[in-house]
């Protein structure tokens, strides 16, 4: 009996295993990870130390204190007000970092909905309709961004009349006018009330909302439609509306008046920003149509045709049913044009616009040096704005992945 419970015990005993440092994969793993942390590191520090010693030796100051220094210029558009000789360095930063911020979510914006327009035509059944629409995709996209920026900054903007000779956009009020120096048109005036009236808009936003799930609810349950779009847009317009006007309409508008040889008043949109946001806008949203056109195709033919069995017309089936399914094979591409958008916004040096580019890395170099610090806070924000895009359109990506059941 003994015996044979030793020879159980002999069996259900494992060997000892050996440690052998070269040979085992998790200690191999993670001292080939310091190993090659150990030599970034040291690479990064020896770029840093390096670059220091040169500049050292040829008396160029290095560190960020030239941020707090007093510029002596300022910038001609700009968001937040600034004087030259009295903002600062890290105030011009911020100036270009907003200008860059502002015509980038613009075209953005423009891009994606003309592009969503372009991409839906491409696929239309009228003849002439898809094809004007693919003689726009492949006109914009294989031309150079910088041709367009130019083309429309020099063949288009600078041939504008002249500031007494302004084109009247809003029908002879003189309230919107175009000219070769910009587009100008009135300012709002807020009066002490009118934060009753923005309360109001997000009221009826979360409204909406509201409405628009409980629609969908009682939609999937009863298979009735609900008129969202015309309740949405009366909760929309009316609600705002009727606190504006019991709060005495506090909102004035300073309206651009014509005096001299300029206007004063009111607010204007130079040449160059005009001319880089139509550039963008047009140019990215040809890429952003073959998006929408190869992620509609990639659905399959008969979930439009179920939809209109089920008495669904071709628009309602398109954005009920085909779109919804489409957004997996867009959102992927359409983060990296969405980051090729902010990217390609630098090329407004070339016509002069401030960006950041443009205020930082061109005239600030130019006057007080600091190549090293300009630049790498330029890659930074670039980087910051880049990651940050990226990583909200991965979590929208992932939300509309279609899981299989």
């Amino acid at each position: 009996m003994a015996h044979s419970d030793k020879i159980k015990e002999s069996v259900h005993m494992k060997p000892k295993e050996k440690f052998d440092f070269f040979h085992d994969e998790r200690v191999r793993s993670v001292f080939y990870q310091i190993l090659i942390a150990a030599a970034v590191g040291w690479f990064v520090w020896y770029l840093i130390s390096n670059t220091a010693q040169n500049l050292e030796a040829r008396g160029m100051h290095t560190g960020f204190g030239f941020l707090n220094v007093a510029a002596g210029f300022d910038s001609s558009f700009k968001l937040i007000s600034n004087e030259a000789g009295v903002g600062t360095y890290g105030r011009l930063f911020f100036i270009g970092a907003l200008n860059t911020l502002y015509i980038s979510a613009l075209a953005i914006i423009l891009s994606t909905m003309l592009g969503f327009f372009i991409g839906v035509l491409r696929l239309s059944n009228n003849w002439l309709v898809s094809k004007v629409a693919l003689a726009y995709v492949e006109i914009f996209r294989n031309t150079p961004i910088l041709i367009q920026i130019i083309f429309w900054y020099i063949g288009v903007f600078s041939l504008l009349p002249r500031v007494k000779n302004s084109i009247d956009l809003s029908g002879g009020t003189g309230v919107l006018l175009l000219n070769n120096r910009g587009l100008y048109m009135p300012w709002p005036l807020p009066g002490n009330l009118l934060w009753l009236t923005g309360v109001a808009i997000i009221i009826a936003i979360v409204a909406v909302i509201i409405l628009k799930r409980w629609a969908q609810k009682r939609q999937d349950k009863t298979g009735q439609i609900f008129p969202t779009f015309a309740v949405s847009a009366a909760l929309l317009i009316l609600l705002p509306a009727i606190v504006y006007f019991l709060t005495g309409m506090p909102l004035g508008w300073d309206v651009p008046k014509l005096e001299g040889f300029n206007f004063v008043g009111g607010a204007s949109l130079p040449p160059a920003f005009m001319a880089l946001l139509i550039a963008l806008s047009i140019y990215h949203a040809s890429y952003t149509a073959e998006m929408v056109r190869a992620g509609i195709l990639s659905v399959n033919k008969g979930q439009g045709e179920a939809a209109r069995s089920l008495g669904l017309r071709r628009k309602s089936a398109m954005s009920l049913v085909i779109i919804p399914q489409a957004m997996p094979a867009i959102i992927p591409p359409m983060i990296s044009n969405w980051l090729s958008t902010i990217k390609n916004s630098s090329l407004a040096i070339a016509i002069g616009y401030p960006d950041i580019v443009s205020l930082f890395m061109q005239t600030s170099l130019n006057q007080i040096g600091y190549a090293v610090e300009l630049v790498g806070i330029t890659m930074a924000f670039y980087m910051v704005i880049s990651l940050t895009i990226s990583w909200l359109l991965n979590i929208y990506n992932k939300r509309v992945q279609l899981v299989e059941r």
